[in-house]
């Protein structure tokens, strides 16, 4: 009589192989990730549009900053403020 045949044993592994298999076929469908790419002309008038406008304000704040001709509003300046430090006492940061 024999209690282990060898091919009984054996008998699981197809199982597990083909268990494996369907775990490793679903991580390579879920490891795909979206893509998203501009054209190049897209990307020049992205760049074009930003960077000049931009570089131009800057400019304008230099200048004015280095003649001391630059204000503060500080009515936009006190709105900016505002909802952080409303939001800081709703919290209980007494400070």
């Amino acid at each position: 009589m024999k209690i282990n045949e060898p091919n009984r044993i054996g008998a699981i592994n197809p199982y597990q192989r083909n268990i494996e298999s369907n775990i490793q076929e679903s991580q390579k469908k879920n490891s795909r990730k979206d893509e998203v790419s501009f054209s190049a002309e897209a990307m020049e008038m992205l760049q074009r549009s930003s960077n000049t406008d931009r570089a131009k304000r800057i400019q304008e704040l230099k200048q004015q900053v280095a003649s001391g001709t630059y204000n503060v509003d500080s009515r936009k300046l006190a709105d900016k403020l505002l909802p952080y430090f409303s939001s800081s006492n709703q919290t209980g940061d007494n400070k």
